[in-house]
């Protein structure tokens, strides 16, 4: 049966959900990883593999909703909550493109008190700096807040943000996009309908977006293969999703770190899954901020194309207790070792231009992979 499975899904044919179910009970993980591998192969016949040069700004940390899983996040009259100022933001991306990265992603909590033209100008800001730099920001949680407290809708929000110099939307907040799960482990955020909402309002402007899913706390399989078929869904309607990137949940310092981490075995499988069962969304990334040097590599082969971000700073996964860090030596020696051609891309998955990405190599190779950002100070 899953060999069948598997030479439909190579053939280029449609996995119902109860076939991608049937894979993902599958324990013969060499055989998903080959399937997987070869449809990577057919959609990504070229002879390199990429990555991008990005950083994550995260510029609150107060937030109203709360969520068991989040160990970043802080109730907004905590002692520990800020807000990054202005011009550390602005340094922080100056930083970020002296090192060859073009875009940031820039997301925060659900602050209660900001209004629409504060994010505005904070884009404005960024773009009249850094009119070269994407902006990769403001998750569907944030998006959807924004309308609550703005009494705005979808529409102006995100057509207002664009205007503003919003260039992309990442996946954030996706969790498991089944609302028995999101009531479970979250309070005050956004529906898992009003989550594909937001993409496919921004998506229907043009605009185009990353797709997540964080498993293994209290999702069922049949749950994972729901939420894997609602992004499908979306992108048969709209085209808009770059990519997939899935990682598992890093239970350390949350409410829910009773909860036992997933190995290895269950990111390889649920990534392998997800790419023979996303069959419209083009590209697949490792998660080796989560999974460390060695699997996020192997991750290569089981699907993925892209070997995701340098990463510049990343706090948010960090604050779980996750400490893998990479040089830019190290992602493009991953990816070499395997046979491909590393080549650093931008959000859209275009490659950047050669000189440039030879420029970015030499700054970065002196350097050590950064640990978790030093942002939070109360401000």
């Amino acid at each position: 049966m899953v060999a069948k499975l598997l030479e439909k899904a190579v053939a280029g044919e449609r996995l119902s959900p109860a076939e991608g179910l049937e894979l993902l009970k599958s324990h013969d993980l060499t055989a998903l990883g080959a399937a997987a591998d070869q449809v990577s192969r057919r959609k990504h016949p070229e002879p390199y593999r990429t990555y991008n040069i990005d950083r994550n700004i995260n510029y609150t940390n107060i937030c109203t909703a709360v969520c068991d899983f989040c160990a970043f996040y802080r109730k907004p009259k905590s002692g520990e909550g800020y807000v990054l100022p202005r011009e550390e933001l602005l340094n922080k991306i100056e930083e970020t493109v002296a090192l060859g990265g073009d875009q940031i992603l820039l997301q925060g909590g659900l602050h209660p008190e900001f209004k629409l033209d504060w994010y505005e100008t904070m884009l404005q800001d960024i773009k009249s700096r850094f009119p070269q730099v994407n902006v990769h920001g403001f998750s569907p949680p944030e998006i959807y807040h924004f309308t609550k407290v703005n009494k705005l809708s979808l529409e102006e929000v995100l057509t207002r943000l664009k205007a503003a110099g919003l260039g992309s939307l990442p996946g954030g907040g996706a969790e498991i996009l089944v609302d028995r799960v999101r009531d479970e482990i979250t309070r005050g955020k956004v529906s898992s309908d009003n989550w594909l909402n937001v993409m496919r309002v921004w998506q229907q402007l043009g605009g185009h977006s990353s797709a997540t899913m964080m498993f293994g706390h209290v999702e069922t399989l049949e749950e994972r293969i729901e939420h894997l078929d609602r992004i499908r869904q979306l992108q048969d309607e709209t085209g808009g999703f770059t990519a997939f990137i899935c990682w598992t949940f890093q239970p350390d310092n949350t409410e829910m770190q009773h909860i036992a981490p997933l190995g290895a075995f269950e990111y390889l499988r649920m990534l392998a899954v997800s790419r023979l069962y996303l069959d419209n969304v083009p590209n697949m990334q490792s998660s080796w901020v989560t999974q460390g040097l060695k699997i996020g590599q192997l991750a290569m082969v089981y699907g993925a194309n892209d070997m995701g971000s340098l990463m510049i700073e990343e706090n948010v996964v960090a604050e779980a207790g996750t400490v893998h860090y990479l040089t830019l030596d190290q992602i493009r020696h991953a990816i070499s070792e395997l046979g491909y051609e590393p080549r650093q891309r931008n959000v859209h998955y275009e490659l950047v231009d050669q000189s440039l990405e030879s420029r970015a190599v030499e700054v970065n190779r002196n350097r050590p992979a950064l640990a978790k950002s030093d942002v939070y100070q109360i401000a």
